[in-house]
């Protein structure tokens, strides 16, 4: 059961700066816990999420200190989350890099799912911690928990161009007698009595305009990314599917026949898998046209007739529909409130 869950090998690289810089012998750790070093040199390989939190807490262990999540995170770098990493330094927001690590967080962990919520005027990126099925027991440990949610801080404050505290952080347990080392390096209140671990934000400076945005590199980025999904959990297809539907757009959307022939598949097992995991070939064209659709947008060479070829549509009317029913507003309309925004 413990290997059901895995985690990118990037995390390797910051716990093992820890291990060397504070004078553990790294070969002994990764022995003790069972982990191949070879692992650390292929960035695209898994790691069972269990043995991360063993080497975690083996840390704490041999160096008697708490805040071992805290060393891991101030050794973090954005590349560590594989092209995530990247896609989020290229957001045009926080909140749009909070959504994409949403959307893509199986890239990093499988061991809980994310949520993003605005609440009034607040922005909160909320984790739900898998169980094991057998004993019940939350995959990540309490240390675990504590450097997910540290990196992830420490990743906002170099994306903004200014000093970046969250307005609270959130966790599920905790000994509160110890936890100073959480509160100096959050610099914000923290609440151990919540059902669900969980940063929370301000509004309105995650939606302001990052220095380093840049939506064609972002769109580059989940293109990759959508292609290593499809590679790590070739059972999920709608990433199969959004891959072969983000090659062929420029050519007209494709029909979910020619889809199904190019997997080798039946179109009634297609959209039987589908089905079975709860959605169909028609939203995940849907969504994907939409998704590109507002990233060109932001891009000013790009006229709206371009635009609609680029997503698929084979007349500038079919493309100005469906803009409307996403939107609710025209292309035209829609350019100009970017315009008036200053994106």
């Amino acid at each position: 059961m413990s290997n059901s869950y895995s985690t990118i090998s990037g995390w390797m690289i910051p716990i093992s700066r820890v291990i060397i810089e504070h004078g553990l012998c790294l070969d002994t750790a990764l022995d003790k816990c069972n982990i191949d070093r070879q692992q650390m040199h292929d960035q695209e390989s898994r790691i069972a999420t269990e043995k991360i939190g063993q080497l975690l807490e083996y840390c704490v262990k041999e160096l008697n200190r708490d805040d071992v999540a805290i060393l891991v995170a101030e050794q973090f770098r954005p590349s560590m989350f594989h092209v995530l990493g990247y896609a989020m330094m290229s957001s045009n927001t926080l909140q749009d890099a909070f959504a994409r690590i949403v959307q893509y967080k199986r890239v990093v962990s499988d061991a809980c799912n994310l949520e993003l919520i605005e609440r009034g005027d607040k922005l909160i990126l909320e984790l739900t911690l898998m169980n094991y099925e057998d004993t019940g027991r939350p995959v990540m440990n309490q240390t675990m928990c504590e450097t997910f949610i540290a990196v992830i801080v420490k990743l906002s404050r170099e994306l903004v161009s200014h000093a970046l505290n969250p307005l609270a952080i959130k966790f599920s347990q905790h000994n509160e007698a110890t936890a100073s080392y959480l509160s100096d390096f959050f610099d914000a209140p923290i609440d151990f009595s919540q059902a669900k671990p969980a940063i929370v934000f301000d509004l309105e400076q995650s939606k302001r305009q990052l220095i380093g945005g840049n939506p064609l590199v972002t769109q580059a980025h989940e293109k990759m990314l959508d292609d290593f999904l499809s590679r790590i959990d070739k059972s999920d297809l709608s990433y199969v599917i959004k891959n072969k539907i983000y090659q062929a757009l420029p050519l007209g959307a494709p029909s979910q026949v020619d889809v199904a022939s190019e997997l080798g598949m039946s179109l009634r097992n297609l959209q039987r898998k589908l089905k079975e995991q709860g959605t169909n070939y028609k939203d995940i064209l849907e969504q994907t046209r939409k998704k590109l659709t507002l990233e060109y947008m932001q891009q000013a060479h790009l006229s709206i007739s371009e635009i609609g070829y680029l997503v698929g549509f084979s007349s500038v009317g079919n493309f100005n529909r469906a803009f409307k029913r996403w939107t609710s507003s025209t292309p035209s309309e829609y350019r100009q409130s970017l315009c008036q925004r200053g994106e």
